[in-house]
């Protein structure tokens, strides 16, 4: 039984006429009769009685018309919800965004993609880059930023944010007015980190032994604000993008550039190659694309 049969019976029992049914479903008339004709011979049983001027359902037809509505009435919704989404009138955004460049960098992305597409709710997943790279291959999210390298067999991507990263000091401490500092000068230090489920943990840590060393962890924490302070009250040095170096306070915390090759902090959009990719996903890719080139020009 096709769709359009159903269609076609409840416009001739609402209209009382095959002509006025026809008009109001965009078909011709002798197609609609067919349809018609198609369908009793389907079911064996006459659906509409042609006495008279005007077609009566038969009884088979009222049996049709009560099951048959409530199918059409959900095909119609379903029709709808189809419509809504591909415009965007509604539809879920699973995003993951790590704290640091969430708080930092992404409000206005939020904003704006909220004013364009109100009906559309955010699911943000805040975590560590190691942690949102598992959500995203496992399906969990539909799109992340990722510290890079990431791996290009697996995902599409795009560079959201290129920065490097400083050394904060505990303001007045001996390498404070240093023009740079080797990673290889630190190795004596005590180092406040971020923690192992953020991929800057792991870059820190293989850098630190590529100069020799296994840093002196003494604090970890999620929070590069609270890691900022951990450093003003003087119970390590950290490691910072220098974006974010440039919102501590000064007073307390004195930054210093690494000296070459030093170690970027580049963060990229990302979203898994393979699978069905939501309309508000898509949507969200273009609008940071648009709005982050608008930064770098």
């Amino acid at each position: 039984m096709d769709i359009r049969h159903l269609e076609a019976v409840a416009e001739i029992a609402k209209w009382g006429s095959f002509t006025r049914a026809a008009d109001a479903l965009h078909i011709a008339q002798p197609t609609l009769s067919k349809m018609v004709i198609q369908l009793e011979e389907e079911l064996g049983v006459p659906l509409f009685s042609r006495e008279g001027k005007r077609p009566k359902p038969t009884e088979a037809g009222e049996a049709v018309l009560r099951y048959g509505e409530p199918i059409l009435a959900q095909m119609g919704a379903l029709r709808r919800e189809l419509t809504d989404l591909a415009e965007l009138r509604q539809g879920t955004l699973r995003l993951g965004l790590p704290p640091m460049a969430g708080s930092n960098f992404f409000p206005g992305v939020v904003g704006e993609y909220k004013r364009r597409y109100p009906g559309v709710a955010i699911r943000l997943s805040e975590a560590g880059a190691n942690r949102l790279d598992e959500d995203l291959r496992a399906g969990l999210l539909d799109v992340g930023v990722l510290l890079t390298p990431t791996d290009d067999a697996f995902y599409d991507s795009f560079t959201v944010i290129d920065d490097r990263l400083k050394v904060a000091l505990p303001a007045g401490h001996r390498l404070a007015e240093r023009p740079a500092l080797a990673l290889a000068e630190l190795a004596e230090e005590p180092f406040v980190l971020f923690r192992a489920d953020f991929a800057l943990h792991g870059r820190i840590m293989a850098a630190c032994e590529t100069a020799g060393y296994k840093p002196n962890t003494v604090a970890e924490s999620s929070q590069w604000d609270f890691i900022g302070q951990m450093v003003g009250e003087g119970l390590g040095i950290a490691l910072l993008p220098a974006t974010i170096c440039a919102q501590l306070r000064p007073e307390r915390v004195q930054t210093v550039e690494l000296a070459p090759p030093g170690l970027p902090w580049q963060l990229d959009m990302a979203w898994r190659r393979e699978g069905y990719l939501p309309l508000a996903a898509k949507a969200w890719i273009a609008l940071a694309r648009e709005l982050f080139a608008k930064t770098r020009t």
